[in-house]
């Protein structure tokens, strides 16, 4: 006879986790799920070169740090690379693997973060001191850039010229808020436009392809029924939460995002009860920038009600977050299925 599996059952909502400053600054590292990547382990897809050649250029950029120009005497000079590589291309493409093997490729003090995380950052530690903490390091990666607020872009923008300036390189993904993308297009000229201070110095790589994960499976989000959801609990291994959906709502209203990391630390599933489509917009993206970093650590979803895959409305979809939305029901049915995690 089997053993009973050791867990441990808590709730979300009881859990309003701190981060200080320089708590933040030790969690800018790859996430649980990248602590590995290596431009060997990216799986390119043939019927899209575009992911060949982007793992050629990274590897090309990690090699900057160790290719000397043209000498003092040499004929030939050998010309400086940009000091930033931008990631352009849609959800579920592999950029997050290759940036974060760009990281694990980079010498010497590094940092990587989502765009949330940084500017949470600033906002900790202060624009000066966060400059301080960050200046001298050989790379600074940037998840998901964001557009949606151009205070936050225009601090960001300056922020990276001034590591730029001193000799950090960069290297970042974006997730563009625009709808008129085209074709799981991402808006990398409006990235750049942004960042207008920065955008000579970025070499752009577009990488095409499908949703990997789609690769793996099919179908909608896993939707238990009660009795399912119960022996599922039954069955879990580890630590885990049980939360009704709207009371998780509600604490993460009550959360920076930036902290979301620390709510979800050391989980190894989130259940969820009574799950039912979004009424508000507010709602939906914090509950994105959640799915993220669940994601991110790799934590199984057990849920009843609306299947997670259904739970953004049509006029959300249609609107300017689509793409935030469409990568979240990705990440969703891959951990309700239980596929990598």
């Amino acid at each position: 006879m089997s053993p009973e599996p050791t867990r441990t059952l808590g709730s979300l909502v009881e859990h309003n986790p701190t981060l200080t400053g320089e708590q933040m600054v030790t969690h800018l590292v790859p996430p649980r799920q990248f602590e590995t990547a290596t431009l060997d382990s990216y799986r390119p897809d043939r019927d899209y070169p575009s992911q060949g050649a982007a793992v050629a250029a990274v590897r090309n950029f990690v090699a900057s740090w160790t290719i000397p120009r043209g000498g003092l005497f040499s004929r030939k000079k050998t010309p400086a690379a940009l000091p930033g590589i931008y990631l352009d291309g849609g959800f579920g493409v592999g950029k997050t693997h290759l940036l974060a093997a760009l990281w694990h490729g980079a010498p010497g003090r590094k940092y990587f973060g989502t765009f949330i995380e940084y500017t949470a950052l600033v906002g900790a530690l202060g624009y000066a001191p966060a400059v301080q903490q960050l200046k001298g390091a050989s790379l600074v990666c940037i998840d998901e850039f964001e557009l949606d607020d151009p205070g936050d872009t225009r601090l960001m923008s300056r922020l990276l010229s001034e590591l730029v300036a001193s000799g950090t390189k960069i290297a970042a993904t974006s997730n563009t808020p625009p709808n008129a993308l085209g074709e799981g297009r991402f808006a990398a000229q409006d990235f750049l436009r942004e960042i207008d201070a920065l955008a000579a110095k970025f070499t752009t790589l577009r990488i095409d392809g499908l949703d990997y994960r789609k690769r793996d499976l099919e179908g909608h989000a896993v939707s238990l029924s009660t009795d399912e959801f119960e022996s599922a609990l039954a069955g879990l291994a580890g630590a885990a939460t049980v939360d009704d959906f709207d009371a998780l709502l509600h604490h993460l209203s009550q959360v920076h995002p930036s902290r979301y990391v620390r709510l979800v630390e050391d989980l190894d599933a989130v259940a969820l009860r009574d799950v039912h489509p979004f009424a508000s917009q507010t709602d939906a993206l914090r509950f994105v920038a959640f799915v993220d970093r669940l994601y991110d650590a790799q934590v199984r979803v057990v849920a009843t009600g609306t299947s997670l895959d259904m739970i953004f409305p049509d006029e959300m979809l249609a609107g300017g977050y689509r793409k935030k939305y469409l990568r979240a029901v990705s990440r969703l049915i891959a951990l309700t299925s239980g596929v990598g995690v």
